[in-house]
């Protein structure tokens, strides 16, 4: 028996194996981050029309799923589907990602901080599928008090304030790319109708470029908290959503970018069917 053939047939078959499971981790990922999209826009509609005091943020899409029928089961469904997410970027940090400069340094680092940012997510999730409990606070508070931790250390306006350029340096990334149809590059346009890549399109470009502009507004904020000295200039998403209906615009600033993450909450859904993992 020629054992290099076998030691080679079982690599493959590891490799396909581990493929099948990072690219359903990653599809169940996409789709939870859709479903909160959806709803945290919808919220934020809702408070731009003056119907619902509710946080339009993580924490409010949360305790509005919570009260729909099977509530519970929803969202240990999207608990451990942005498990799948974490799991996703942790291979991209380990083994690479699609495309041509895949195992690059610099997009390793990013899975790796993407990783990061979607274990807390999850486990904050998974948290409160498990108690219930909002007790963790809103995302408002939750920025203020770490923007106030932070200011107090050696250095903390300094750090603070570099957060806040990185944010608005990360919105503005993520917008441009929206804009530049950048994702086209991790999608199966093949695959798609021409009308369907046209939707993909509308939802891609608004959708990015809204959830780009509350990344930038939000380092905004913070970096007026580092300049005055004051955490509570520091904004979380609720109150970053809500500033912008204080704008000489009104309401309606609001209601587009609400549209926007709506869109995104679609354009997350795309990505789960059509993109390349």
């Amino acid at each position: 028996m020629d054992t290099s053939a076998l030691a080679q047939g079982r690599f493959r078959a590891r490799r396909a194996a581990r493929g099948s499971v990072t690219e359903g981790a990653a599809r169940a990922g996409l789709t939870a981050r859709g479903v909160i999209y959806l709803l945290v826009g919808a919220l934020a509609l809702q408070i731009a029309f003056g119907d619902t005091g509710e946080q339009a943020d993580r924490g409010g899409a949360l305790a509005e799923l919570a009260q729909q029928p099977f509530g519970a089961v929803l969202l240990w469904a999207l608990g451990i589907g942005l498990v799948g997410m974490a799991l996703w970027r942790l291979s991209e940090a380990l083994f690479g990602s699609v495309g041509q400069d895949g195992r690059s340094a610099r997009k390793r680092l990013l899975a790796t901080v993407r990783f990061a940012f979607y274990v807390f997510v999850a486990y904050s999730m998974l948290s409160f599928a498990t108690s219930r409990d909002q007790s963790g606070g809103s995302s408002d508070r939750q920025s203020r008090d770490a923007t106030a931790r932070a200011l107090e250390l050696p250095g903390g306006q300094w750090l603070v304030g570099a957060a806040g350029i990185a944010i608005v340096a990360a919105g503005g990334w993520i917008g441009v790319r929206a804009v530049l149809r950048k994702y086209h590059d991790k999608l199966r346009l093949g695959q798609m109708s021409h009308r369907t890549r046209q939707l993909v399109d509308v939802t891609g470009v608004a959708g990015g470029a809204a959830r780009g502009l509350v990344f930038a507004v939000a380092g905004v904020f913070a970096v007026r908290a580092a300049v005055d000295y004051e955490p509570d200039r520091a904004k979380g998403l609720d109150d970053t959503l809500r500033s912008f209906a204080d704008t000489p615009l009104g309401p309606w600033l609001l209601v587009c970018v609400a549209a926007g993450l709506v869109l995104f909450g679609v354009f997350s859904f795309a990505m789960a069917r059509w993109r390349r993992v």
